[in-house]
């Protein structure tokens, strides 16, 4: 078997029976592409539904000669493929051999296996540029607080050397792919079409930037139009490829939340979640998931995220916390002391020792202390408040 008879096979796969199908990717696994390829054109005894898939789409054309047609494509485009074995494959993609979706009745969920091939767009190395990557994905008619925060995060993953990794949409998808370019960072645009024709058109000015800097992959050979089952297909490969993925905005129904559940059923994969306004329709299934989808994480920036995707003790987040004040810096029984004075009023150290029931000798101690640090003053045995509070933020 030479690699050119593999190639033309595999993509004549993809062609026949459509990215992530159970029995022809079990095929190839068994056989080899070439041999998966014979068995499903010629032996009468390989499954049956398979066979039926494929002899609808034979009416088309022959499928190692389409394969031929679309290899020739790719080099008029700039695109080249990329199969397992080569040095750019993503191996951690082969977890969806393995992927589990709670027994999904749909298609979809069945075929959900991983590539045989990859067309790839652009001057970077596939699995080099996916090692350290996250997938940031969710509502085309995102609100501004959605592409605002998009926005961000994408810039700032970018700017720590992250890839980001979308479907290359409106809203959601524009922003976090927008903003990694700003940053001078690298984006993957991972599309349901040919790297050819990057669907929706009114984005093909991005995507042109993407291929001069990122890269275009899709499963889908040059000339391949988006179809509507082919975006739930492609988002199992954007949970695969990357270390987590992040829903900013997401309605009930959402595809973005599909991708999240890919990402929830696959091992190693972080599914992350922007939590919105709640009276947003936008951001009902953020919070949905949230609320349902076992394993999901809360995030509110780049820092939480790589907390969870990135190295241990080297991407932890900084704890929020409210400004310093010197109070602070006090011992417990010190601060307890110094909440016990009465405002505006002078008093004795038996009255502070009873209010607070210390000791009268540890009273005298503290009370040192605190006229030092100038949180009180003393005169003549008594002692009060000073002014202006040293607790100022």
């Amino acid at each position: 078997m030479s690699t050119r008879e593999d190639r033309l096979a595999r993509v004549a796969l993809n062609w026949l029976l459509e990215p992530g199908h159970l029995i022809g990717w079990e095929m190839v696994r068994a056989f080899g592409a070439p041999e998966a390829l014979w068995r499903i054109l010629h032996d009468p005894s390989c499954h049956t539904r398979t066979r039926n898939t494929a002899a609808a789409r034979l009416r088309a054309g022959d499928p190692l000669r389409t394969a031929e047609e679309k290899l020739e494509r790719a080099r008029e485009v700039g695109a080249r493929l990329v199969i397992p074995g080569d040095a750019e494959w993503p191996d951690q993609v082969a977890d969806l051999r393995a992927i589990d979706l709670h027994g999904g009745p749909s298609r979809v969920d069945r075929d959900t296996r991983p590539p045989l091939c990859l067309w790839v767009r652009g001057p970077l190395p596939l699995a080099a540029t996916l090692t350290r990557s996250v997938a940031v994905v969710g509502a085309r008619a995102a609100t501004e607080y959605g592409n605002r925060m998009a926005a961000e995060i994408g810039f700032d993953l970018a700017g720590r050397g992250w890839t980001v990794v979308s479907g290359g949409a409106y809203g959601i998808d524009g922003a976090a792919h927008r903003a990694a370019l700003r940053a001078g960072g690298v984006t993957v645009a991972v599309l349901a079409c040919g790297v050819d024709r990057p669907y929706p058109a009114g984005n093909t000015g991005l995507f042109e930037q993407i291929a001069d800097a990122g890269l275009l992959v899709s499963e889908w050979a040059p000339g391949e139009d988006p179809l509507r089952h082919r975006f739930l297909v492609r988002n199992r490969l954007i949970a695969a490829a990357t270390r987590g993925t992040v829903v900013v905005e997401a309605a009930a129904r959402s595809g973005a939340i599909q991708t999240l559940g890919r990402a929830c059923g696959l091992t190693g994969r972080v599914a992350m979640v922007v939590p919105g306004p709640v009276g947003s329709a936008m951001s009902v299934g953020c919070h949905d998931a949230l609320r349902h989808q076992p394993g999901t994480r809360l995030v509110t920036g780049a820092a939480d995220i790589l907390e969870e995707v990135g190295t241990i003790g080297t991407d932890l987040a900084p704890r929020p916390r409210g400004g310093t004040r010197d109070r602070d810096r006090l011992d417990e029984e010190s601060a307890r002391l110094l909440e016990a004075f009465p405002a505006g009023r002078e008093v004795t150290p038996d009255q502070l020792s009873a209010r607070t029931g210390s000791d009268p000798r540890a009273t005298l101690r503290r009370l040192a202390l605190l006229t030092e640090l100038g949180f009180i003053t003393a005169r003549d045995g008594l002692y009060a408040l000073a002014r202006p509070s040293r607790d100022s933020p």
